[in-house]
């Protein structure tokens, strides 16, 4: 097993309000872990004149390269901007793992009914059994149902995945921090 040295941290959080600060904080975290953080470059602050197909093209090559070189990678899985984690976030960690890397996860959650991921979609978009049981969407397409916080992939990718119930999930790092522990495990 290759030691580990640098992480990427994947997530919605460059998205956030405040996002140079918490990033700061993720960042100082991960050092103090004895790691290297990799905070990915994804264009977040970036001014409308300076978005553009070109940016976004090496913005992602960027992106890969910093996924290529980090040794492991923490996700943060909580659901952003509908009912599952950030997209980029899902693709950064099955890059990951087709890279042999390890990956290590976090969900934050208002409430724990909220670790449900057919409650999350029947809240937002109406759900219900159909006659055999198996829950669907207001249009009719199955809800993947495993009694999992996440897509069975994700989830089963994870080598944890912590879901912390918390008051504030846009700032609340006890996952990661969590996450920072089972990785010097990991790495031990």
């Amino acid at each position: 097993m290759k030691r580990v040295e640098t992480v990427f941290l994947a997530g919605p959080d460059p998205w956030f309000p405040d996002a140079s600060a918490y990033q700061d904080r993720r960042a100082e975290l991960v050092r103090s872990a004895g790691l290297t953080p990799v905070l990915p470059r994804v264009g977040a602050g970036l001014s409308p004149e300076a978005r553009s197909e070109v940016a976004a093209r090496h913005l992602y090559a960027d992106m890969i390269s910093d996924l290529r070189g980090a040794d492991a990678v923490i996700a943060n899985l909580s659901p952003w901007r509908g009912t599952s984690c950030d997209p980029a976030a899902a693709f950064q960690c099955g890059f990951a793992a087709a890279l042999g890397k390890p990956v290590f996860a976090y969900m934050n959650l208002l409430d724990e009914e909220d670790a449900d991921p057919r409650g999350r979609v029947e809240a937002l978009f109406g759900a219900m059994p159909d006659a055999e049981g198996r829950w669907r969407d207001a249009e009719g397409c199955e809800i993947e149902d495993f009694d999992l916080p996440e897509t069975l992939l994700l989830w089963g990718e994870a080598r944890r995945l912590f879901l912390i119930v918390t008051p504030d999930p846009w700032t609340d790092l006890t996952g990661l921090e969590m996450c920072l522990d089972r990785l010097g495990l990991y790495a031990e």
